[in-house]
This record gives C-alpha cells, structure tokens and sequence, in this order.
C-alpha cells in the first residue's frame, strides 16, 4: 500500500492477446508511474512483450503454456491454478488497472479473475477493455458475458468500443490505430498518478479518488488540453465528445475533475470550465477537483476527468446476465 514516503502503488495488469499488447505499447511509451504486468496462457506471445514488463504465464500446467483456445472457462482455470503468483504481482497495490479485449478465450476468462485478487487484497481496481466489432457475431455475446462479469469484479470500469475506433480513424494503419486507444489507458494512469502525487493549489488525495470510483459502475476517463482566448470551450469539447468513449455521461453519480495550466491559470478559468464540464449532470453527482500549476503547460490548459455511475446497455444485456446466472447455478 501506500509507503512511508507517501508513494502510491499503481499497477496495470494486462490479460489475454489483446491485454498484454496494451502492457507493450504503455512500455514503449515510456514511464507511466506504474507497474507493468502481462498475463497470458500463451508462451509464445509472452516472448514478444517488453523487458519493462514483468511477463507471467498462467496455468502452464493446464494449458502447457499454448493458450486457452477462445475458450474463457479454460483460461479461468488456468488463471485459478496460478492463484498465487497473481496475488504476489497485486497484494501490495493501491491501485490496479485491469485492462484486456473481450469476446476472446484469456482475456476474457481471466480479466475477472486478476480484478477480484486485486479488489480482496485492499486495491481500488479500475477495468479498461476493448469491445469487438460488430462483424465478430461469435465474439459479441462472451464479450457481453465476460464484460458483466468483470464489472462486478470492478470499482469502475471503461469499455472502449471497436467499432468506434473505425470510425474515428478508418484509414490509419492498424498497429497506430489501436495505440490511439491505448492512450486512454496510458493517459488515465499517468493523470491519475499525477493527480494523487504533485502538490496541487487545490489538493485531490486518494480518498476522493476512492470515493468516487469505489463502486462507480461504468466510468469515462478522458482529457482534453486548449489554448489561446477559447482554451475553455476547446477542451469541455474534447472531454465530452471523445470519439472513443461512446457513453452517456449525464446520469453519472460522481465526477472527478483535476486541471493543470501555466502561471496564467486563474481561478476563474478553472470553476468556469468545471462549469461547464457539469452543465449535464444532475444535482446529486458526487464533485471532487483539483488545480496546480505546472510548469510543462505554458499558455495553456490541461484537464484530466473521471465520471463514474454511468448506465450502460453493454452491462445490463440479458444474455450476458443468463450467462452469469448459469455460472453461478
């Protein structure tokens, strides 16, 4: 947990294929404040993850380190038979971010298992995953399933969608592509680390990250950056129409909301943008945030939010609830 000098434990905890060339990619981009881990039940595909990341291969008793073979059940087992070395990788963290692609064997099977671990050790567990594309009929329904499994497993979780990364960028060459939507979880670690650990001219701790993620259901995690005379109304827009983020944020029961600008920033900037940012929300929406002045922004604004208690029609599909049901019978 968090040491003698104040430090806060992150970790991002990536699972299956798609979980672990995430870990790659937050590797690439260089120090993120946290802990690195990828998770899978393929050997082969562990080889080709970063040095910077610690790699462990789950249930190589079970599936002799050749993967779960689309299957989730297989990869649950194999997570259960590695039970220990997960609890090893997260028993110390305060925070822990599960992030995978769902609709496929180990990710899907596993997400759940390392968020649960997590959450029984202490940690506030945040889920970021990605969602397949529509054309992938097969995929749809264990991502539903695997999706409501891992948000009860889950303090908030962020369902990025496939088939919006298409649409933002359809042209862009794929590996580029899927790094946009790695951002989110890079960015989302690195301003929540931020946010918690620099001095601030108004304060954000851990405890208002916990009170509004803890439990938070759905989450949006976004940022947005301006400048000049309009920086205000530049970056609301980017937050709130991120092309990657497809949610209603309006029903969200907490925001946390936490600027950083130049020595320009006045305080007037900083409640008239968190203004605008709640102009949505309802009157019973949990506010907690924070502003700092950081000498890397000069002449212009950054805004780092988290809104959690968002509905979602992914979370609530009966398929997936039946499929929970049968699990648990």
């Amino acid at each position: 947990m968090v040491d003698e000098e104040g430090h806060l434990k992150i970790v991002v905890a990536g699972a299956g294929g798609a979980g672990c060339n995430t870990i790659n990619r937050l590797a690439g981009m260089g120090n993120c404040g946290a802990k690195l881990l990828a998770f899978n039940t393929d050997k082969l595909h562990l080889r080709h993850i970063s040095d910077r990341a610690e790699r462990i291969l789950l249930g190589a008793s079970v599936t002799r380190g050749l993967g779960a073979g689309g299957d989730p059940k297989v990869a649950a087992k194999a997570a259960l038979a590695s039970r220990k070395l997960i609890e090893q990788e997260v028993h110390d963290a305060d925070m822990v971010f599960v992030t995978a692609g769902m609709g496929g064997g180990t990710g899907t099977g596993v997400a759940p298992i390392i968020a649960r671990m997590a959450r029984e050790n202490g940690a506030l567990v945040v889920g970021i995953v990605s969602f397949p594309f529509a054309m992938e009929r097969a995929r749809l329904k264990k991502a539903r399933q695997g999706t409501a499994k891992l948000a009860d497993e889950c303090d908030s979780l962020v369902v990025i969608q496939n088939d919006r990364l298409y649409q933002w960028v359809p042209n862009m060459q794929i590996e580029k592509a899927f790094a946009l939507a790695d951002e989110v979880t890079a960015k989302a670690v690195a301003g929540i680390s931020r946010t918690i650990l620099e001095p601030s001219l108004v304060n954000l701790d851990f405890s208002d990250l916990k009170h509004v993620m803890a439990d938070g259901g759905l989450a949006m995690i976004s940022v947005g950056e301006g400048s000049g005379y309009d920086r205000i109304p530049q970056i609301s827009e980017h937050i709130l129409k991120h092309p990657l983020l497809d949610v209603d944020y309006t029903e969200a029961s907490g925001a946390l909301m936490q600027f950083a600008g130049g020595a320009d920033l006045t305080l007037g900037e900083a409640t008239d943008l968190g203004e605008k940012l709640m102009d949505n929300l309802g009157e019973q929406v949990h506010v907690a945030w924070g502003a700092r002045i950081d000498e890397r922004v000069e002449r212009s604004l950054e805004a780092f939010v988290i809104f959690t208690g968002i509905p979602s029609p992914l979370l609530l599909d009966p398929d997936a609830a039946e499929g929970r049901k049968k699990e648990e019978d």
